[in-house]
């Protein structure tokens, strides 16, 4: 604007001058020339500047409009730039499409929660499900050659045993907490004995848990619960000991009683994994192994705050649909697919890793997700996995027990085996159904406040 006043007032500037030019002229032409061609000088000048200003000004305009999607290099365009479309070509070779214009937002939709858990009960016939008798294996004490293989918490499952494991019958199958022979270092995931003592108490569970200070603690929502949640429901939140001094430093400190808010808080000892997010998958899939005497559990990642009563979770989510568990769909991808190259796009694991688990998967019958076939069996084959409610039922207890041998033999982006682990279970199991229900992201978004990470953890090596 500044430019504009100048120019302005030259104009009379100019007029007034004109005739003290003329006069100039008169008494020595030379000089008046010389005046002259200085003051056209001036404004060609000021003009160049005006037309320099416009253009400038045009340009901030258009990236204002259209910049965001300029390409940018180094970690600033992993961090920033929108997600793009991924697809496979006819060749097998993959591209990435131009990214949208805009971000896509996703937002929270209607739950039609009861109004009230005061007279809530169970349905009678709600466990009718699939019957048969799963046992786990405690311990292992496997010798090859003069050669013994240490401890691990997800055991030595061969690929026979992998594969008989699928079937839903009465066996016993791999499903963490495998300890070596007598007198053998402990595979990880220590407990004091009274946090095992209260944890066999525990009839309904909400659980979550955070590693290596990876987030912030989150409470829940105390007025959004009502009285009889808060005096039979378990809220339990495992943490290690680093992350429980972390805490303390920020003023989360338990009370006599071990509680945070209505957090009671659960120490683990010796982590079973150097990767942290193999870790936590221990409390996500493994609740039936944690709380022996629970009929359901509720897990919710860290990164939320937990906004409704359990008990109308558990009525919306499994009684009234009939179901035994219950994931929502992914808010933006649907196939395996897209998320193995979303993978690799954001480098959340060695890519090595992810292909031998993916042409493993490919080699065993998995086929991309496709929306227009009337007979596909979930509406999508990537889960938001954030946030799981369960029976604990013998399908269900199952599939959690299948699903975390896939984290502990590949990798541990769960996203990546959900499809596989859910179809090749119910493809081995034509005579009994499992009662999966893959709700809405928005459903999943009304239960809970969302937060960032407190921090990002580094891909592990492959080794």
């Amino acid at each position: 604007m500044a430019l504009f006043r100048q120019t302005s007032e030259l104009l009379p500037e100019r007029r007034d001058n004109a005739g003290s030019v003329i006069w100039s002229y008169e008494r020595n032409e030379y000089g008046s020339r010389a005046r002259r061609g200085r003051r056209f000088g001036y404004a060609i000048r000021r003009r160049l500047s005006f037309w320099m200003f416009l253009l400038v000004l045009l340009f901030l305009i258009y990236m204002s409009i259209f910049g965001k999607n300029l390409p940018l290099n180094g970690k600033f365009e992993s961090e920033t730039s929108p997600q793009r479309d991924i697809h496979q070509g006819t060749s097998g070779q993959y591209s990435l499409e131009p990214p949208s214009k805009h971000r896509k937002q996703h937002f929270p939709c209607d739950v039609g929660f009861v109004e009230s858990v005061d007279e809530l009960v169970e349905p009678k016939e709600y466990m009718n499900f699939s019957q048969f008798t799963l046992g786990y294996l405690e311990r292992e004490d496997i010798t090859y050659g003069d050669h013994k293989f240490e401890p691990r918490f997800g055991g030595h499952q061969t690929l026979e045993e992998r594969e008989n494991s699928f079937y839903a019958k009465n066996h016993t199958v791999h499903c963490g907490f495998v300890r070596g022979p007598e007198g053998s270092l402990s595979s990880g995931f220590d407990l004091y004995e009274k946090d095992k003592e209260y944890m066999n108490t525990c009839r309904i569970v909400v659980s979550s848990c955070i590693f290596g200070s990876f987030d912030f603690l989150r409470r829940p929502t105390s007025r959004k619960i009502g009285d009889y949640s808060k005096q039979n429901v378990c809220f339990v939140m495992f943490l290690d000991e680093q992350t429980m001094a972390k805490l303390s430093l920020e003023g989360h400190v338990p009370n006599d009683d071990g509680y945070i808010g209505l957090w009671r808080i659960v120490i683990v000892r010796n982590l079973p994994y150097t990767d942290m997010r193999r870790t936590g998958k221990v409390p996500k899939f493994l609740s039936h192994r944690l709380f022996p005497s629970a009929r359901y559990s509720i897990w919710l990642d860290s990164k939320m705050r937990l906004q409704t009563d359990p008990m109308q979770i558990l009525e919306y989510f499994l009684w009234r649909k009939g179901s035994e568990y219950a994931i929502s769909n992914h808010y933006d991808r649907h196939c395996v697919w897209e998320e193995v190259l979303q993978n690799k796009r954001l480098n959340k694991y060695n890519h090595t890793a992810i292909d031998e688990q993916f042409i493993f998967y490919q080699s065993d019958g998995l086929t991309k997700f496709d929306p227009s076939d009337p007979d596909i069996p979930l509406p999508s084959y990537v889960p938001e996995g954030s946030f799981i409610v369960r029976a604990h039922s013998p399908m269900s207890n199952l599939f959690s027990c299948l699903w975390f041998n896939e984290v502990d033999r590949f990798t541990s982006r769960d996203q990546l085996s959900f499809a596989y682990t859910y179809l090749k279970l119910r493809r081995m199991n034509p005579d009994k159904t499992f009662f999966l229900n893959m709700f809405k992201d928005c459903e999943r978004r009304a239960l809970v406040k969302l937060f960032r990470h407190r921090a990002a953890l580094d891909p592990p090596p492959h080794l």
